[in-house]
C-alpha cells in the first residue's frame, strides 16, 4: 500500500502512534480505511453543500434580474389582475397581473407573479399601457415589473407646496 502512496508514510505512521496510544488495533489496513472512509464522507459534505439547488423564489428573482439586464423592451397593456385565489382583484396590490404585447406580428398573452413585488404594483390600471421587457431569444419570457425595473406608467406624485413659513437658513 505504501508503494502507491509514498507521501501518505508520515502521515500512517502518525496515525499508527496514535492508534497505539489509545488501545485501538493500529494495521495499516484499518487506519487506511478510516482515512478512505473520513475523506469520502467529507467529500459527500461538500458536494452537498455546494450543488445545493435555489428554490423556486431565488429562481424567479434570477429570471427578472436577467430580463432586467439583458431584455429588449416593447410596449403591452395590462389586461387583468388576480390574487392567489383565482378572485379578481380589487386591491391596490395584485398577486398576479395579466398582460398582452405584441412582437413580430405576434401576440403574447403573459402573467408574472408579483405578490413578492407589492410596492412597485401600487396604483396600476386595467388597460393601462404599458412597457415590457422580453428575452428576445424567448420572447414569452417576459416582465413588467422586477426589484430595479417598473414598466407601470404611474399617476405622478402629488406634490405638496413649498411652505412659506418655515424658516430658512442662509449661509
Amino acid at each position: 500500500m505504501l508503494g502507491v502512496f509514498p507521501a501518505m508514510a508520515p502521515f500512517l505512521a502518525h496515525l499508527s502512534r496514535l492508534l497505539q496510544q489509545t488501545r485501538i488495533p493500529a494495521h495499516p489496513r484499518i487506519a487506511t480505511g478510516v482515512v478512505a472512509c473520513a475523506a469520502t464522507a467529507g467529500c459527500i459534505v461538500w458536494l452537498l453543500i455546494r450543488n445545493r439547488r435555489p428554490s423556486a423564489i431565488e429562481l424567479e428573482r434570477r429570471r427578472r434580474e436577467h430580463l432586467t439586464l439583458n431584455g429588449r423592451i416593447t410596449d403591452g397593456s395590462i389586461v387583468d389582475a388576480r390574487s392567489h385565489d383565482g378572485a379578481e382583484s380589487i386591491s391596490p396590490t395584485p398577486d398576479l397581473l395579466l398582460f398582452r404585447y405584441r412582437i413580430a406580428g405576434v401576440t403574447y398573452d403573459c402573467a408574472q407573479d408579483v405578490s413578492l413585488l407589492p410596492e412597485c404594483t401600487a396604483g396600476y390600471r386595467i388597460d393601462q399601457p404599458v412597457q415590457v421587457r422580453y428575452d428576445p431569444r424567448n420572447p414569452g419570457n417576459s416582465i413588467i415589473v422586477s426589484e430595479d425595473w417598473t414598466g407601470l406608467r404611474m399617476k405622478p406624485q402629488r406634490v405638496l407646496p413649498f411652505e412659506t413659513n418655515a424658516p430658512h437658513s442662509r449661509s
